[in-house]
């Protein structure tokens, strides 16, 4: 096995379980300083759950290069970004996720120039409420990458593990078109 693949998540099983399930009712700190409540927003929502996101000048958290996956926050949160103006006109609302505190998403969301909000759930009650998979990068715990699909509040698809942070809006995008899944908010 190659360096590039030991780096590569793998499926461990861990979200197939979420198809179908309502997204539970908890208000979540967005970084526009409003709480999100995703079981109750109408219409489709892609909700990208990252690992964390750098800031320049400052060091990745213990033993970072080493954990498959962590790697690709920032180029998964820029595809987005940059086809942003696709999932609006296919109907689909987008917020990204992670256990960062908002003001630390906040400084992301302006350097990157994203046109969404993140939402913060630094206490881990998703991870909780769905048991959404997470790992320790030395004593701190973080998301696992993945992207949940809901429709009127209700998980339709999972991309789970994301393989190439890059291309998941694209990923995400062609699951969307397909059979016209897609419609007003």
């Amino acid at each position: 096995m190659n360096t590039a693949d030991s780096l590569r998540p793998t499926d461990d099983g861990q979200v197939a379980r979420l198809m179908g399930l309502a997204l539970p009712a908890v208000a979540l700190p967005a970084t526009d300083g409003r709480s999100v409540d995703l079981s109750r927003l109408p219409g489709w929502r892609v909700i990208y759950v990252y690992t964390w996101t750098g800031r320049p000048g400052l060091a990745l958290p213990d033993d970072w290069d080493a954990i498959p996956g962590a790697h690709g926050s920032t180029p998964q949160s820029e595809a987005f970004r940059d086809h942003y103006d696709e999932f609006e006109a296919l109907g689909a609302g987008m917020f990204g996720l992670s256990a960062q505190p908002s003001d630390f998403q906040r400084e992301a969301r302006d350097r990157l120039g994203l046109p969404f909000e993140l939402l913060s759930d630094s206490e881990f009650r998703l991870k909780h409420l769905l048991r959404l998979p997470t790992f320790f990068a030395g004593p701190r715990e973080f998301y696992k990458r993945l992207t949940l699909v809901a429709r009127d509040g209700r998980i339709e698809k999972a991309f789970y593990p994301v393989l190439s942070p890059e291309r998941n809006a694209d990923e995400v995008l062609a699951w969307l078109r397909a059979a016209g899944r897609t419609g007003a908010r």
